[in-house]
């Protein structure tokens, strides 16, 4: 019988007319392959995983297949976006056992948990092979598989072992690891590595920050050369917006198509803080486009933001996107085909399969003259149009607390430096979902999906987005709520996560039982658990004004620190916020009646050094402590800006408040 039915997971929910008798991650199915004595498949994978469909349609959906798990395994579906704790201990043990990792995963454990084989996708005929040997492995050589499930356990156990603190992080350590991303940075395509690639936004965020801090020039030129060969390219969606996972080959050109919240809401601060540098156009309408994909296309009617776009469509991968020059000419006409072709890249030969180009931008727009910019627009908007009447990819509309965490900020962020009413109002209201949603009994639930809250706890990642989110909705708008609900969050975090040695665990002390607790403090997709919670520990500190909170993100950074210098790519967000410690970070309060008027307001944000927090409103308005104690001078708005709780004197011009953040008048 298969038990995916009532599963609230997209993902689960495509396996659910498989004829494989799935469980759901339960205890029930380990006590049944206990009762039955058979070993246990457990399939990680997640709902827009294009290598996910292949193996589901090629194996899962096969009645021989099936026929074979059925009879001698208990076959267990994760979605690993669901279950991060259960996808990141079986991830260790397929990485220790192979070299390698990725999804679909595909387990053999005892009933147990203990896993003693492990491997990714694999072919109808390979696997169809490999349940046979796992069968007679299982059946005629029960101690070699016992043993070799204990040895695995083991390995993982050690690779998840969080250690304490080794020196703290000083800005020696971050120009060691601004040197190394140089050394490993793609000069001609940007990026870093080779292909298949991925947009490297942590790393880019550390750059930004270091550039703000020490005004770098080769900082900000890796940021700007590697967002504009992203935005140009066929990893970015052209017509509507919106980045792709990942692009196969080193150029940028053809991506995998899925669209995943995370690594958007990631790239619109990037972009968002790329313009603020630089005043770049081109960063500028990315980051634009980039909030609108989100609040478009990846809102859900419920609330919140869904977690992914598939990477196919009816089964075929990119058959949305893809263009011919004859589908040009049907959409356009010939001229204006003709036009399109040229500018996006389309040939021919094409790009993609069956002769299709995945559209890129092909020559510069941004600064073109205003008739071509004019004709672009209209083209693209037809284009656009033409493509909506394909079929369109499914979208997984389940609503995961760390995800919407990053989005929230990057939209307070987005609003707050461009005066985007759309974006400060959806952080504001995707904040409201979460802290009316997610949060139950003073503890984070994970997922959500059609306002119905999920049962999996949140882990450690949840916890740092989700208060990170919350002081950011509380800078913007100076409701001490945000505040008060962030430092709740916090609380939580360090009672249950921590280790007691300065570094986290990624799930909480009462969490469900693992064959190991997770601990990974590597930056990857998305920020570390480690790296969030520091990062909402050391904005909750500038603005609470607390000690102790700033000390446990000391502590935490020094666990990870031989990370950040020696694989900064492995730790971009940790680098993230030890920018802002070594940088102070600034808290900046300007006093003043109308804040959207004020021009102190204006020059904070424009100049804040990286990581500052900056609050503005009346004084002593009530939950905001930045504005404590503080009043207006001699009847003026006045400006506070402090470092480390050591504040100077107030100002009342800005150009003095320029000269106290380090800045020049611009």
């Amino acid at each position: 019988m298969n038990r995916l039915g009532s599963a609230t997971s997209p993902y689960l929910l495509q396996h659910a007319d498989n004829p494989v008798d799935w469980w759901p991650w339960c205890d029930e199915a380990f006590a049944e392959a206990r009762r039955r004595d058979v070993p246990v498949l457990i399939s990680v994978g997640y709902a827009a995983c294009h290598w996910c469909h292949v193996m589901a349609h090629e194996s899962f959906e096969d009645e021989g297949i099936a026929a074979q798990l059925n009879a001698g395994f208990v076959a267990v579906k994760v979605d690993r976006e669901e279950r991060p704790d259960v996808d990141a201990v079986y991830m260790t043990a397929t990485q220790a056992m192979t070299g390698q990792g990725g999804w679909p995963m595909t387990v053999f454990a005892t009933p147990g948990g203990e896993p003693f084989f492990c491997g990714t996708y694999f072919p109808r005929q390979n696997f169809a092979k490999l349940l046979d040997s796992v069968t007679t492995a299982w059946t005629e050589q029960r101690d070699a598989v016992l043993r070799q499930g204990a040895a695995v356990v083991e390995a993982v156990g050690g690779a998840q072992a969080v250690g304490g603190p080794t020196a703290p992080v000083a800005a020696e350590l971050l120009d060691a690891a601004v040197a190394r991303l140089a050394q490993e940075q793609d000069r001609r395509h940007g990026g870093f590595g080779g292909a298949p690639k991925f947009p490297p936004h942590l790393d880019l965020l550390f750059l930004l920050r270091h550039h703000r801090r020490t005004g770098s020039p080769e900082a900000l030129e890796m940021v700007r050369h590697t967002v504009e060969r992203m935005a140009r390219g066929g990893i970015y969606d052209q017509l509507a917006g919106g980045f792709a996972r990942y692009a196969v080959d080193d150029t940028w050109t053809v991506p995998h198509f899925e669209k995943m919240l995370y690594d958007n809401a990631l790239l619109l601060r990037v972009c968002t803080e790329l313009w603020h540098a630089t005043g770049d156009p081109l960063a500028r309408r990315v980051a634009d486009e980039t909030a609108t994909f989100l609040l478009r296309d990846l809102a859900t009617p419920a609330g919140g933001l869904a977690s992914a776009l598939d990477a196919d469509t009816d089964g075929v991968e990119g058959l949305t996107y893809a263009f011919t020059p004859a589908e040009l000419a049907d959409a356009l006409g010939p001229a204006d085909a003709a036009f399109a072709a040229d500018l996006f890249g389309v040939t021919e030969a094409g790009t993609f399969e069956h002769g299709k180009s995945v559209l890129v931008l092909a020559r510069d727009i941004d600064d073109a003259a205003p008739t071509v910019r004019e004709q672009w627009q209209d083209v693209r908007a037809r284009l656009l149009a033409y493509r909506d009447a394909r079929p369109q990819p499914a979208r997984d509309d389940k609503v995961v607390a760390a995800w919407n965490g990053l989005a929230i900020t990057a939209l307070a962020r987005h609003g707050r430096l461009t005066g985007s009413h759309a974006s400060a109002f959806a952080a504001v209201a995707l904040a409201e979902v979460l802290a009316g949603r997610h949060i139950v009994d003073g503890r984070l639930r994970r997922v959500s999906r059609d306002g119905v809250t999920g049962e999996p706890a949140g882990v450690l990642e949840d916890y740092g987005c989700v208060a990170e989110a919350f002081c950011a909705v509380h800078e913007t708008t100076g409701d001490g709520r945000w505040l008060e609900l962030a430092g709740e969050l916090l609380e939580v975090a360090l009672t249950r996560f921590g280790n007691g040695k300065g570094g986290f665990y990624d799930t909480a002390d009462d969490a469900e039982r693992l064959v190991a607790r997770p601990a990974d403090p590597t930056d990857n997709a998305t920020p570390s658990g480690l790296a969030s919670v520091c990062a909402a520990l050391v904005a909750y500190s500038a603005l609470a004004g607390t000690t102790r909170h700033r000390e446990a993100a000391d502590a935490a950074l020094q666990t990870v620190a031989p990370l950040i210098g020696s694989h900064p790519r492995f730790a971009g967000y940790a680098a993230v916020v030890a920018e802002a410690l070594v940088s102070g970070p600034y808290e900046i309060a300007v006093v003043t009646p109308r804040p959207a008027d004020e021009p102190l307001l204006a020059a904070a944000l424009r100049h804040a050094p990286p990581g500052a927090v900056v609050v503005a409103g009346a004084p002593d308005a009530p939950g905001v402590p930045l504005l404590a104690g503080r009043s207006y001078l001699g009847g003026e708005p006045a400006a506070y800006v402090c470092r480390g709780f050591v504040c100077d004197r107030p100002v009342t011009d800005v150009a003095d408040l320029v000269a106290a953040l380090g800045g020049a008048p611009g």
